[in-house]
């Protein structure tokens, strides 16, 4: 599945993640602000992690996609879900974008994506954790139909040691997706 749409006048191809994509991945990763990763189980800039992804992806645990601006990896979706859980009608959205795609609408974009993939899985929920400063992205989760549904306190410890809260949003897979297809959001512009 290969899918091109261009967002605020800049083109980007989305696609699925396959064991090819390990050093782009890796690339892509090492280039963001260690901030940006502290919301992911795991460090994503470490080669056995991204191969484990990569490994998990193909067993069908993650659906991950790639979003490619001129041959480069520029973001990333990753819906996670356990079917052997006590949950599972829930997923959780994993989102990346690159610092210099931001303001494209790519990450809003990748969401909506998410919510396409969770309906197709006949998910009820997703959820998603950042850290709570980050607030341009709560704000696109929040305008897609997100709510907080908890603070987890000093939850994860930066390369300094600095401890951060995480905000976990959490929203109702077909309300969400029929409020975006009511609006229109997600039309490519």
């Amino acid at each position: 599945m290969i899918q091109n749409v261009t967002l605020k006048g800049v083109e980007f191809e989305l696609r699925e993640l396959t064991a090819a994509d390990r050093n782009t991945v890796l690339a892509f990763a090492a280039a963001l602000p260690a901030h940006d990763l502290l919301f992911l189980r795991r460090d994503i800039t470490q080669t056995k992690v991204v191969e484990a992804w990569i490994a998990a992806t193909e067993a069908g645990a993650f659906t991950t996609l790639l979003a490619e601006h001129e041959g480069a990896v520029v973001g990333c979706i990753a819906l996670y879900t356990d079917p052997l859980s006590w949950s599972p009608h829930v997923g959780e959205l994993r989102v990346l974008v690159a610092d210099e795609v931001r303001k494209h609408g790519l990450g809003r974009w990748l969401v909506e994506q998410g919510f396409r993939i969770a309906l197709d899985k006949g998910l009820s929920k997703l959820t998603a954790q950042m850290t709570i400063d980050q607030k341009a992205a709560i704000t696109v989760f929040e305008e897609l139909g997100f709510r907080g549904e908890a603070l987890l306190k000093d939850q994860v410890r930066d390369a300094d040691g600095k401890m951060h809260d995480l905000v976990v949003l959490a929203c109702d897979v077909a309300n969400a997706s029929a409020r975006i297809e009511a609006y229109g959001i997600g039309e490519s512009a």
